[in-house]
């Protein structure tokens, strides 16, 4: 037997949804971090991977201006730093001082990626387009990086890391679901 859902929450059917940190500059180079959970590869050719993020975001307004952003992809290992990056704006709160996360200078982008992640995509943005109450930034892919031995055969290895998953409201999971927190 099938229930009604609910059209408000509809996004929630698709969940879990990987966690992934975004890291992007404002003008004078300081780094702000973004939790999102509502990005996708786009395009292979070219490389093409995309972020969704509500205008009244902080973030919004650094990757509209700088036009660049690192998406860098979370062990569940850091899911308190995620949930604390995705609670408080980078308008007011130096979450990088806040978290202790690491940064590193990136390959191509002044953007830099966090180490403490396991991989890393640099996007230099390509188009911003308003769809509904978010902006999807389109970034070319223009280097990666990963943890050494985390991928075979380009293939993650959960056996080394498990990737954080949020579940909706204040909840994350593991890819085998044996862990979760809720805050």
């Amino acid at each position: 037997m099938k229930v009604e859902g609910s059209i408000k929450k509809f996004y929630q059917y698709s969940f879990p949804m990987q966690t992934i940190l975004v890291t992007c500059n404002n003008e004078q180079g300081n780094t702000n971090i973004i939790t999102i959970a509502w990005h996708t590869p786009i395009s292979i050719k070219p490389p093409l991977y995309g972020v969704s993020i509500a205008p009244s975001r902080y973030s919004h307004d650094l990757i509209m201006k700088n036009k660049e952003f690192v998406v860098n992809f979370v062990p569940y290992i850091l899911v308190e730093k995620a949930h604390f990056c995705g609670k408080h704006s980078g308008r007011s709160t130096d979450k990088i001082e806040e978290t202790k996360l690491t940064l590193i200078p990136a390959k191509k982008t002044k953007v830099p990626i966090i180490k403490e992640c396991y991989a890393h995509l640099e996007c230099k943005m390509v188009q911003s387009l308003t769809i509904g109450d978010h902006t999807l930034f389109v970034g070319e892919v223009i280097a990666v990086q990963a943890t050494e031995n985390i991928f075979k055969n380009n293939l993650l290895m959960i056996n080394k890391t498990q990737p954080l998953y949020y579940v909706g409201g204040d909840s994350y999971t593991t890819t085998d679901g044996t862990t979760k927190k809720e805050f």
